[in-house]
């Protein structure tokens, strides 16, 4: 599939490039639901001596990360990259929603980097994030400067990118975590 093609508008990107960034994100996300829970756990003293400056409601938070609730943020997620995806396909590459879910999301690869960094070793994402998340964005940024769609990269592109990532996770955690304890009083 070389993402070319006749978006729904005529012009613009195909559904490699809008609808890959969905695929990339399922592949990422994948390797996050597999890890995140289980090694969370197992972390958090390690790192809590490592950091003390970070407060301690965090490493209560970060240790308290159940499977079904990580896995269900992670759909809420999944909703918000889906709804994104159609609609830069929608717009043949050309939307603000998609274009700023896309620098968010290689944003967010960059980010699973430095904490694995920071850390000294793995975290869930720092897989995937130089296999799959980065080249994905660099690639269909790519396809969408050559179709002439890409707006233009200003730092404020990649805060409101970040903003959007960090937005549509804490809600989809927040809505996540109501989801699964309604669930468990039934």
């Amino acid at each position: 599939m070389s993402g070319y093609g006749a978006g729904p508008g005529g012009s613009g990107v195909g559904a490699g490039v809008t609808f890959g960034l969905l695929a990339a994100w399922t592949l990422h996300d994948a390797e996050e639901v597999a890890l995140v829970p289980v090694l969370a756990h197992r972390r958090v003293p390690e790192l809590r001596e490592r950091f003390p400056r970070v407060p301690e409601r965090i490493w209560r938070q970060l240790d308290s990360i159940d499977r079904r609730e990580f896995t269900a943020a992670v759909a809420g997620m999944g909703i918000v990259v889906a709804a994104a995806a159609a609609d830069g396909h929608r717009t043949g590459g050309r939307s603000a929603f998609y274009q700023a879910a896309l620098n968010g999301f290689g944003l967010h690869g960059l980010v699973h980097l430095a904490q694995a960094a920071a850390v000294r070793g793995y975290t869930p994402g720092s897989v995937t994030s130089p296999l799959v998340v980065i080249p994905f964005t660099l690639w269909a940024r790519g396809r969408l400067r050559d179709a002439g769609v890409l707006r233009p990269a200003r730092p404020r592109d990649a805060v409101q990118g970040l903003v959007l990532a960090a937005a549509a996770t804490a809600g989809a955690h927040m809505l996540a975590r109501r989801f699964v304890r309604r669930g468990r009083k039934a």
